[in-house]
């Protein structure tokens, strides 16, 4: 079993899900966020700005700053309705529409009558849009909440700006209960970047394409053709019987881990493949895999549903 990342044809673009201009909460114009993200080796942006009343639904046009080299995915940053804890829902939603219709959300505090978290997100997706519950460890989501967002593609489990802000950039707890009630869902790493402190360049996805278009990345983004990386880079990943196998770029550990507790982890120096028994996680359902290089930096595979 090959997953669709690795099965697929096409090459690997680097992306980030999750950025914010001074169109709303951010410090740098379009242009100029669009600039640093293909001057750093970027394939491509989505400019997901907060979409309330207070900044006018902003869902910002960034097609004049793509070139050959480097493309944009419209988006935005959704609100509407009450989480458990009575703050407001944040949606990641990648590949809207530029007319998608507004939610009554004047400002960051729940009002009176709005959609909920989950209707907004259902109408993105019906929209044409790649859904990502935003940052759960950061919002305080609760599991109640988390299984209301039916909608959802994914979840975002690394958000650099929730870690060099707050020290909450975390959604794997989220993820991994979903997955193990048998919810179907990818994950994704994002910067979340404002430019007002170092929230930038520090979580990425690697979309696997045959060409670098909105279109063809929302696909693969559909399809689960991707991998989340602070900097280590998947080459390749199977599973064959009960044996995990992995091909990667030079790494000090390299972790399977499924339902509960089970994982199983190998160790080593400038690691470069790998082959990891399933020996806790010979039943789970679901699987996903961690590199580790020495310098401490992430890189997740999407769970490979077993049945």
């Amino acid at each position: 079993m090959r997953p669709t990342a690795f099965a697929r044809p096409g090459r690997f673009y680097r992306g980030n899900l999750h950025t914010h201009s001074n169109l709303s909460d951010g410090v740098l114009d379009p242009a100029e966020v669009c600039r640093r993200y293909r001057a750093e080796g970027y394939d491509f942006v989505a400019l997901t700005d907060h979409f309330i009343g207070e900044y006018g639904y902003p869902i910002v046009d960034t097609v004049p700053y793509r070139d050959d080299g480097f493309t944009t995915i419209l988006g935005a940053e959704l609100h509407s309705g009450a989480m458990e804890n009575g703050e407001l829902w944040h949606i990641l939603a990648v590949g809207l529409p530029a007319d998608f219709a507004p939610a009554n959300a004047p400002g960051f505090h729940p009002v009176a009558g709005q959609e909920t978290g989950p209707e907004i997100a259902e109408r993105a997706r019906a929209a044409g849009a790649f859904v990502a519950i935003a940052h759960p460890q950061w919002s305080g989501l609760t599991l109640a909440d988390a299984r209301s967002l039916a909608a959802a593609h994914a979840v975002e489990v690394y958000n650099h700006g929730c870690a060099t802000g707050a020290d909450r950039a975390d959604g794997f707890h989220t993820l991994d209960l979903l997955l193990s009630e048998g919810r179907d869902l990818t994950l994704v790493a994002t910067d979340d970047a404002h430019f007002n402190e170092p929230d930038h360049f520090g979580g990425w996805v690697m979309v696997k394409a045959e060409e670098n278009t909105p279109e063809a990345l929302l696909t693969a983004l559909k399809d689960g053709a991707f991998y989340s990386t602070q900097g280590p880079a998947f080459h390749d990943l199977r599973v064959e019987g009960d044996t995990v196998h992995v091909e990667s770029s030079a790494v000090a550990a390299v972790i399977v881990q499924g339902q509960g507790s089970a994982a199983q982890a190998q160790h080593g120096d400038s690691l470069t493949r790998a082959e990891v028994p399933l020996t806790r996680a010979a039943d789970s359902a679901w699987l996903r895999v961690t590199l580790i290089d020495r310098a401490g930096r992430r890189a997740w595979s999407n769970p490979i549903q077993r049945g």
